[in-house]
């Protein structure tokens, strides 16, 4: 054997070495890196090969990737009298075929969000709620609830993606004005586990009017904004089945952030985050020092004129006031009618390519692939 033979098996073995390397990290990728992505990009890396094309299509990997992705990365926003549009914050990666709906089976009005999932009202008939998501324009139209909701309900519908259900499960919460008691409201709530609507047995009787599209839900409690003596937050603890109001002088975008309820404004210039962090002051004495609500965030923005003006919180049944939506990371606010963010991780501002209206209603929404 030459000198020159046994200097080239070691370059031989280095190139199977790297050739097997190759592989694994292809693998990894395919298994563990794109149930990380959102659904737009999805749909395009099928045409990668037959191997992801197969991987992404199966029913597992939806369900992976609902469990992995929860990244709001779009908007949905619908003014009255007007179809859906959808505002994406990277357009390249994120997206859906259809922004105003259309494959639904009638006209909608977009009422609430949750993980990819949309609750949309049909403004025709019985004006039915569907449940869809719009990335696959998979949709499912829920039966008719017991009580009357009346045409402008206050919906949350809760989506938690879970390892251990296949089967997306989720369900729907509407406070509604009771027909029974004057200035008391109902909550009816439908399971998409047991197919079927459940009026509770708590009422909560407080001489308030829930806010439509303001309601959020935070650890098994659901809370809204409620136009009561200036404003306030009610709340509706699903385990327990008990209601009450949560004093405060918040006013503004009720929000999730780290597993947490925020309320964020827009107020003389400036952008502020606060958090709940008691929500038992209402049982405490009068003179009692604990604080409900602590600060997360305050920006200055009066040296920032290229914002303009904000408008201010009017608090009425079709305007949410400046800020749009906050949570997780992102803060979107109007200025002059146009949209502007806030990243609380970088601190960074941006500007949203469009104008709205007046009475735009806003919902996150996160590019998923659940199925229904």
């Amino acid at each position: 054997m030459s000198s020159m033979d046994q200097g080239r098996r070691p370059n031989k073995f280095i190139a199977n070495r790297n050739n097997k390397i190759y592989m694994d990290l292809k693998d990894i990728i395919r298994e563990h890196a794109l149930p990380f992505l959102p659904a737009k990009s999805l749909f395009r890396f099928k045409g990668v090969c037959r191997d992801w094309k197969l991987q992404i299509s199966t029913p597992f990997f939806a369900h992976n990737q609902s469990n992995n992705f929860h990244r709001v990365m779009g908007f949905f926003c619908q003014s009255q009298s007007k179809p859906p549009s959808f505002i994406s914050l990277d357009p390249n990666s994120c997206g859906i075929p259809d922004p105003s709906l259309q494959f639904l089976p009638e006209p909608v009005d977009i009422r609430t969000s949750s993980n990819g999932l949309l609750c949309c009202q049909g403004r025709t008939g019985e004006q039915p709620y569907y449940i869809c998501n719009p990335a696959t324009k998979q949709w499912k139209k829920l039966p008719k609830p017991t009580a009357n909701h009346g045409s402008n309900p206050a919906l949350v519908l809760i989506f938690e993606p879970s390892l251990l259900n296949f089967i997306a499960e989720y369900k729907l919460i509407c406070a509604f004005p009771s027909a029974d008691f004057d200035n008391a409201y109902e909550f009816e709530i439908y399971s998409s586990s047991e197919g079927s609507w459940t009026i509770s047995r708590e009422m909560f009787f407080g001489g308030a009017m829930f806010m439509p599209c303001s309601g959020v839900h935070v650890n098994g409690i659901v809370y809204w904004l409620s136009k009561m003596g200036g404003g306030g937050i009610v709340f509706f603890d699903l385990t327990m089945e008990r209601t009450q109001r949560l004093y405060s002088s918040q006013n503004g975008c009720l929000g999730v952030m780290d597993g947490k309820l925020t309320v964020t404004s827009a107020y003389g210039q400036a952008l502020t985050v606060n958090v709940l962090s008691n929500s038992y002051t209402n049982t405490m004495g009068m003179n009692s020092r604990v604080k409900a609500w602590d600060r997360k965030l305050h920006v200055n923005l009066s040296d920032r004129s290229e914002l303009g003006a904000l408008p201010s919180y009017t608090h009425s049944a079709h305007d949410q006031g400046a800020v749009l939506f906050a949570s997780g990371d992102v803060i979107v606010f109007r200025c002059d009618r146009a949209l502007h963010t806030y990243d609380m991780k970088t601190k960074e501002f941006g500007r949203l390519s469009c104008e709205i209206d007046n009475d735009v209603r806003f919902f996150g929404y996160v590019n998923g692939l659940v199925e229904i």
